[in-house]
């Protein structure tokens, strides 16, 4: 939720719900207003959690305070033992959240000197109406697809560049990466990743974890290509190896595609991996280096591609992601 769409919905719902209780002659009106100012939360799920646990919280709070005020009377003495009372009670059953607005409910009590049933009542109302207006506004939840969509081909076209980039240092037999596109890669997939979270939590009824573990495959593979690029890095001379492996960087970077299995490009590596083993063995301690940093980079490779495989395998009949898709 952007910071003009929250506080819009905090304005409309703290004026609604005001309105409302004045409307009804409802003793204590602004508090509505104040509970549903403080009942908009950053999701639809997240509000209802927490409307759940105020409930629970006026039932305990309420229950406590009539027995204080019933034994006490209605001084200082009683309220100390309301709150000795309640505040760890709620704690222990992990619906603090309903503690200060409830709080300031019970304080009515004081205030009045009275646990009637209309004053009663007047409370419950209270509580029912700026939560109620809350859970309404935050019912509306602006579309996060279109951003979702525009991350997917971020992360894409920057992956892309990453592999271009490698399969360049690998034939100019001279790797200058400093690592920012992997840096500036890492954060982009932070910013997805909190925003699918926070999307997802907005579904009530219809979820998926696919824009999640996406991302999180992605992530797993950027983490791979900082690895990489510190092995691309030693590579200071052209070999045919280097050659041949730059040439399936450049076609990971063709193939990258949320649609695409990767199925082909596994079978590319087995053939290199082939060809590397046909050759003849080092005769140099140079040679050896440079071979066994090009077979790790392969290797790498292909666990980059296998995280790709196995994303693809768990959700190819899985029609979810289509609407994201390029």
């Amino acid at each position: 939720m952007g910071s003009f769409e929250r506080t819009l919905k905090m304005t409309l719902a703290t004026i609604v719900a005001i309105l409302i209780a004045y409307q009804l002659n409802l003793t204590y009106g602004i508090s509505a207003g104040i509970i549903a100012l403080l009942s908009v939360l950053d999701t639809r799920q997240s509000s209802l959690l927490v409307a759940r646990d105020r409930f629970l919280s006026f039932i305990l709070a309420f229950g406590v305070a009539i027995i204080c005020f019933g034994i006490l009377g209605f001084t200082t003495l009683a309220f100390t033992c309301y709150l000795i009372v309640t505040i760890p009670l709620l704690y222990q059953l992990k619906i603090e959240t309903g503690l200060v607005p409830i709080t300031v409910l019970v304080s009515h009590l004081f205030s009045e000197k009275n646990t009637q049933l209309p004053v009663l009542l007047n409370e419950f109302l209270l509580f029912f109406i700026g939560t109620g207006i809350a859970l309404l506004v935050n019912a509306y939840m602006g579309s996060q697809d279109e951003q979702i969509r525009q991350y997917h081909q971020e992360v894409e076209e920057t992956l892309k560049t990453i592999l271009y980039r490698f399969e360049s240092f690998l034939l100019e037999g001279q790797g200058q990466n400093e690592g920012l596109m992997i840096q500036k890669l890492d954060k982009i997939l932070d910013q997805a990743l909190q925003m699918v979270y926070r999307d997802r939590h907005n579904r009530l009824f219809y979820q998926t974890n696919y824009q999640v573990h996406y991302f999180e495959m992605r992530r797993q593979q950027n983490r791979l290509l900082a690895q990489m690029a510190v092995n691309v890095n030693k590579i200071t001379s052209q070999s045919r190896e280097s050659i041949l492996l730059s040439h399936l960087f450049h076609e990971t970077g063709c193939q990258l595609s949320e649609e695409n299995s990767a199925l082909t490009l596994i079978d590319d590596i087995e053939q290199l991996l082939e060809t590397f083993r046909q050759r003849e063995l080092p005769r140099t301690r140079e040679e050896f280096e440079r071979r066994a940093i090009l077979f790790q980079l392969l290797q790498d490779l292909e666990h980059f591609i296998l995280l790709k495989v196995d994303f693809y395998q768990n959700y190819k009949n899985n029609h979810v992601g289509k609407a994201y898709s390029h």
